[in-house]
């Protein structure tokens, strides 16, 4: 078990309703954490459209989670 802190952005700051937040998690990965957070928070964006990263660099969803990990799920953006 591991004691992460979480980032949030844009929709999946509102869906979890907080900016960040630190948890303890059994997930072995970083894809098994996101499906686990998507169900607990009803995260309504597929992994296929979030980039992920741990440490402040990009990381793939296999990555393995850490003790310590700070990770943030990034959603796709738009500008204008």
């Amino acid at each position: 078990m591991a004691s992460v802190t979480l980032e949030y952005f844009a929709l999946l700051r509102d869906e979890a309703g907080c900016q960040s937040e630190t948890l303890r998690t059994e997930a072995s990965d970083l894809a098994a954490l996101y499906d686990a957070l998507a169900h607990a928070r009803g995260f309504t964006l597929p992994r296929a459209r979030l980039r992920v990263a741990v440490n402040a660099r990009f990381a793939s969803w296999d990555q393995p989670v850490s003790e310590g990990d700070h990770i943030v799920f990034i959603p796709p953006v738009s500008g204008g």
